[in-house]
């Protein structure tokens, strides 16, 4: 039986060999093109632009990024509710949009500093025989995600009528200093119930005396809240230390093995040919 043509017998120890060097060759991951577009994002945070701003379009739709402009929000520069007489429910979530679409690193012991700028009006706390609340009001309250962890909370009981900025600060710690990217989006909740009691009189354009509520927070530069994120999340090869195993195709072990093995079979092909030849 005649044996198969040497030229087909080494296509196939080439091929062999071409696999193996392939395989071997490190391949960059990710799309450059997407990665760029993703840094020139202001809506993403950079080295430049580590503060998250609050934006609402005035009728249901909040949320936060790195950009302190967006044409969406509000142009009044705020969202303002008023009751003449009821209770305001206030119940805000300012998540990232778009999402976080990058791996950040926190610095140790490093402080997440905000300020609201709100301007409120009539009553709000419960049990002081000073309006109208009876149990159904509450006082301004601040929350802060990491997604769906809730990293830090705080009950403002010093809240004035009028407007007024609110500051806060509070240190992250060990365990919250790594996000890893969309499902670590941060989230700024507001709520508080403010309750008015103005009502009409008898005769038209008259009241019955009683305060009308209102509360208004405003929006952009003047809500914003800033991360300290540390400088190392900059370096191109920045990767989160999570501790999790890798996958056994993403190691480089698993890598090399398959490698060697099919360089191995090249060789061994290309002797079993020659031999045969």
């Amino acid at each position: 039986m005649e044996g198969k043509p040497r030229s087909t017998m080494r296509g196939k120890a080439l091929l062999a060999l071409l696999l193996a060097a392939m395989l071997f060759t490190p391949v960059q991951g990710g799309d450059v093109t997407a990665q760029q577009s993703q840094a020139d994002d202001p809506k993403q945070p950079s080295a430049n632009s580590s503060t998250l701003y609050l934006y609402h379009d005035g009728f249901a739709d909040a949320w936060t990024h790195f950009a302190d402009n967006d044409t969406d929000s509000a142009e009044t520069g705020e969202l303002r509710e008023e009751k003449d007489d009821g209770v305001i429910d206030i119940n805000l979530r300012f998540r990232m949009k778009p999402d976080l679409d990058r791996q950040l690193l926190m610095t140790e012991n490093g402080e997440v500093r905000g300020n609201l700028k709100i301007d409120v009006g009539g009553d709000w706390t419960n049990g002081d025989n000073n309006g109208p609340c009876n149990n159904d009001c509450e006082n301004l309250n601040i929350t802060v995600f990491k997604g769906a962890t809730e990293l830090w909370t705080n009950q403002f009981t010093g809240i004035q009528q009028g407007e007024q900025t609110v500051p806060f600060t509070f240190t992250l710690t060990e365990e919250q200093l790594q996000w890893d990217g969309r499902d670590d989006s941060p989230i700024i909740q507001v709520t508080m119930k403010v309750k008015g009691d103005l009502r009409n009189g008898l005769l038209p354009g008259t009241t019955n005396g009683g305060t009308p509520a209102h509360f208004a927070i405003k929006l952009g530069m003047d809500s914003r809240v800033e991360l300290p994120i540390d400088e190392e999340t900059w370096n191109e090869d920045f990767v989160l230390d999570t501790g999790d195993a890798m996958d056994e195709e993403d190691t480089p072990g698993f890598t090399l093995v398959t490698a060697s093995a099919a360089l191995g079979m090249a060789l061994f092909t290309n002797r079993k040919n020659e031999s045969e030849a």
